[in-house]
């Protein structure tokens, strides 16, 4: 159901964990940024990354920046509930804050890779995987090189995990193509309300 300012509106929305995941470039942090604005129920988990800030990001909003050290230790001391390496930086979700929030009964959102995926499909099994997939190839590629954010050989190590991200899409348990934010956030919110 639209709402007279054009948001969609779910039913409650359940208590399960609901990780979203797709290729570098897809539009993940885009999605979530509509659903945290529109939706301020759905609680996102915040990553822990060493890689460095871009321009705009803030410690603790986007990602909690550690260094390598740091990120070995929440690695070593079981913090994590899933880490992945990419591009040359790592990245991870913190346990506790999702566990805690589960358990109050909160709908939980994950922004994470497919490797994290992985993990958490295989500590969590139930929770909902969900695909974000682009239009076509060629809209992906002009997404990840129109950021202007990396030098080109960052942007071809993305393009290379994207061809092996997007082969993995059959392991989702939903596929999502992202050709209007707005309608794929109200096609998340449905499946996060229909658990």
């Amino acid at each position: 159901m639209l709402t007279p300012e054009g948001s969609t509106t779910p039913g409650p929305l359940a208590r399960r964990l609901t990780v979203l995941s797709g290729p570098s470039g897809v539009g993940k942090s885009t999605v979530v940024a509509e659903i945290r604005r529109s939706h301020p129920r759905v609680w996102l988990s915040v990553s822990v990354t060493t890689r460095a800030p871009r321009p705009g990001e803030t410690d603790g909003v986007q990602y909690f920046f550690v260094d390598d050290a740091g990120f070995d230790r929440l690695v070593a001391e079981g913090e994590l509930l899933e880490w992945a390496e990419f591009a040359g930086n790592r990245y991870g979700t913190p346990r506790r804050p999702v566990e805690e929030r589960l358990a109050r009964g909160e709908p939980v959102l994950l922004e994470i890779d497919l490797q994290g995926a992985r993990q958490v499909r295989g500590t969590m099994p139930q929770a909902r995987l969900v695909f974000l997939a682009p239009p076509g190839w060629d809209e992906l590629v002009r997404r990840l090189t129109g950021r202007g954010t990396e030098p080109p050989e960052v942007i071809e190590r993305r393009l290379d995990a994207a061809r092996v991200e997007l082969a993995a899409e059959k392991e989702f348990d939903v596929t999502l193509v992202n050709t209007s934010v707005q309608d794929v956030c109200g096609e998340l919110l449905a499946l996060m309300a229909d658990q």
